[in-house]
């Protein structure tokens, strides 16, 4: 007999947690590294363009723009994607595996961006497009005219944010792989238990009651009672026979003898004998 209301509620791994926290670490990192971006955006856009000044290069005097919009365009990219993280973060604290398997995916892609970010540095090596000439200035120069204009402390800072980036993110893939993790993201199964002996099985759940039908026709008025029959008449009582003169044979004017006896006052026939 299965019981869900028996179901045992499912923990919350300290691992998962944990990799929640990085998730959000990374994101912060992310944002810091937009701040900076936007703070030294100047700066970087006016070096660019004296180092191409004297460049007869085709297109030369964009490079700056295009390295600048690249530049920031990919910061913010990274700063959307990494709060995204984040967010899938908060439903794996609910155990909802879809979410985890997004964040191994969604997370892996900015593993890679990040690091590639932090190889190439975040004021990179520059180089010019196109093919390389007297005149066009190399990704050393580029990079020496960087260092001189923008504050000492920019490029560490920027390294050191890569590389907790690096780590804090890929420590939280790593936790959620784990097998305690994997305890709590897979789904719950029921618990069957055993009828208790001596004990009713739990009754079905009665249907429900069908509705009623509409109230039956009125009844049918009663026939009108059946008139008696009015009795018959009765037969006249038994008296003497005809008068002779009705049958044959017999004188007229003389009753025939009554079977009865005779009635006070009545005559005797004169024909009986004295």
């Amino acid at each position: 007999m299965v019981d869900p209301q028996n179901t045992p509620a499912r923990t919350r791994p300290g691992v998962v947690t944990i990799s929640t926290y990085l998730l959000l670490l990374f994101a912060i990192c992310q944002l810091i590294s937009v701040i900076i971006s936007l703070a030294t955006i100047g700066t970087v856009r006016e070096v660019m363009e004296e180092a191409y000044r004297d460049s007869t290069v085709e297109g030369a005097e964009n490079v700056a723009d295009i390295t600048v919009v690249i530049g920031v365009g990919t910061a913010i990219f990274l700063l959307v994607v990494a709060f995204a993280l984040f967010g899938l973060g908060l439903m794996n604290l609910r155990g909802k595996n879809g979410s985890r398997i997004a964040t191994w995916i969604v997370g892996g892609i900015l593993f890679c961006c990040t690091g590639f970010n932090l190889l190439s540095g975040f004021v990179g090596n520059f180089s010019a497009p196109g093919e390389s000439s007297g005149d066009m200035p190399s990704g050393e120069e580029i990079q020496r005219r960087l260092e001189e204009a923008l504050p000492g402390w920019i490029t560490p800072v920027n390294i050191l944010l890569g590389v907790i980036s690096l780590i804090s993110l890929l420590t939280a893939l790593i936790l959620l792989a784990l097998p305690k993790a994997n305890e709590f993201f897979r789904k719950p199964t029921q618990q069957w238990e055993p009828p208790t002996p001596g004990g009713a099985y739990p009754s079905q759940p009665g249907y429900p009651q069908a509705p009623g039908y509409p109230g039956t026709s009125p009844a049918e008025p009663g026939y009108p009672g059946t008139p008696q029959q009015p009795g018959e008449p009765g037969y006249p009582a038994t008296g003497g026979q005809p008068p002779a003169g009705d049958q044959g044979g017999q004188p007229s004017g003389q009753t025939p003898p009554s079977d009865g006896p005779e009635q006070p006052g009545t005559q005797p026939p004169t024909d009986r004998p004295g």
